[in-house]
């Protein structure tokens, strides 16, 4: 039986999300015990559950102290958070999930099944390594990338460009390798945004900081310091060349 671990430094939201969970006939142990980061931390390793749902604000510091405290790391997580872009941009980064407060049962349902779906015998613990980084204000960003055989860790920098494949994005990267994840591009795009990244094409997102040179043959290409030809929608290439003027 699996065991899920709750915390959460307001006792009534405990036993609101213990409530929520037994309705959906997990055949999980469900325990309430964490109600900040000392006692969290306590109870992880006395428990040594199988996820943890975490609040990130707690009196004595927050979520992100108890992952990098606690011992005990062979645990899936899911952060419980009020909306605060920072840390939501960091564990999305760490390809971490959570869920919004005030909770909503389906999006706490696919969250927690998800998660569950997920655990092995050997927990990866890079995720909350890359966590830890990316909530640094002045640590250059990671990107945790996972396929079905691995877990990468990259530095965003090395990033040269991302290709859609439906629903699927392939990462091409600086030291040539491509590691291809099922996530859509839409989702990095958003992600990457402020990243120096330029979506230059409904399938093609490049980094700017890689651009080789512009061709004006066949609509246009922008050429890439690793030699492909990205083409460029007509719609974005005004901002292209702004952006080219601002570089």
């Amino acid at each position: 039986m699996k065991k899920i671990l709750i915390i959460d430094d307001e006792k009534p939201t405990r036993e609101f999300i213990r409530r929520m969970l037994e309705s959906l006939k997990l055949n999980a142990a469900i325990f309430i015990d964490g109600e900040n980061v000392e006692s969290g931390i306590k109870a992880i390793e006395e428990i040594q559950p199988d996820l943890v749902l975490l609040d990130i604000q707690m009196p004595d510091g927050n979520g992100f102290d108890v992952l990098r405290r606690v011992q005990y790391k062979k645990f899936e997580v899911i952060f419980i958070t009020a909306f605060q872009e920072f840390a939501i941009q960091a564990i999305k980064f760490s390809a971490l999930d959570y869920i919004l407060k005030p909770i909503d049962m389906e999006e706490l349902q696919s969250s927690v099944i998800r998660a569950l779906d997920a655990i092995h015998e050997e927990a990866d613990e890079s995720q909350f390594s890359v966590l830890q980084n990316n909530i640094q204000p002045n640590q250059k960003r990671k990107l945790v990338l996972k396929t079905l055989e691995s877990i990468h860790v990259v530095d965003i920098d090395n990033i040269i460009r991302c290709e859609a494949d439906k629903n699927y994005t392939s990462f091409f990267l600086a030291d040539g390798k491509r590691i291809l994840v099922s996530k859509t591009l839409k989702d990095y795009d958003t992600m990457l945004a402020d990243h120096s990244f330029f979506r230059a094409q409904q399938s093609h997102l490049i980094n700017i900081n890689f651009i080789e040179r512009y061709d004006k043959q066949d609509g246009g290409y922008v050429i890439m310091k690793d030699g492909a030809s990205v083409p460029l929608s007509p719609a974005k290439k005004e901002q292209f060349f702004q952006l080219l003027e601002n570089l």
